[in-house]
């Protein structure tokens, strides 16, 4: 069966300082028309900063869309031209100050296909050593180290409920039981 849909014209609605949001006219598969409206996302990485004490570097951070903190793995958008293991390390310094020995690729997820071509790479860091953390402008988080099954009983909770850290923990549980072959980088 096609399900292909074939893109006839496209709009920029509003480019924001990092994300547009485009309206595209396309052919669906069986020759009608339809709007499809989507944002364009630079891609992200996402990071699970595993200490030698089996812990998890996590962060607490106000989130503005929903107007309420939440506890998640460090994670960041990717500059231009940047490639994902470039911005997992740069985010994962910046955010935590923490730098790491070992670097894991363990996968790729979109997190919102409905209404976004946000792509999130998924890095798993060892070795880690602590260093000075150099927050953005505006940006503001709290560090924690969570024992690592905890952090994954909090996913299962909902106390940690966002979907690139629920995604980063069922990927890192996958590695860790030898289901998930990850490449280092």
């Amino acid at each position: 069966m096609e399900l292909t849909e074939q893109e006839l014209s496209s709009e920029v609605i509003l480019e924001g300082g990092f994300i547009t949001l485009r309206r595209d006219r396309v052919r669906l598969p069986d020759g009608k028309e339809a709007t499809r409206e989507y944002v364009e996302h630079p891609g992200a990485v996402a990071v699970l900063a595993l200490t030698d004490a089996d812990e998890l570097v996590m962060e607490r951070q106000y989130r503005y869309p929903l107007r309420r903190e939440f506890l998640e793995i460090p994670a960041g958008k990717r500059d231009a031209g940047e490639a994902p293991e470039v911005t997992a390390r740069r985010e994962l310094l910046e955010e935590t100050g923490y730098t790491a020995r070992k670097w894991r690729f363990l996968g790729t997820a979109f997190p919102c296909i409905g209404y976004a071509d946000e792509a999130i790479h998924y890095f798993l860091a060892t070795g880690l050593t602590q260093q000075e953390r150099a927050l953005d402008d505006g940006e503001f988080l709290e560090v924690l180290v969570v024992p690592l099954k905890k952090a994954q009983a909090m996913a299962l909770s909902g106390e940690v409920c966002d979907s690139k850290s629920i995604v980063g923990l069922h990927w890192l549980a996958a590695h860790q039981n030898g289901m998930l072959p990850g490449v280092p980088v």
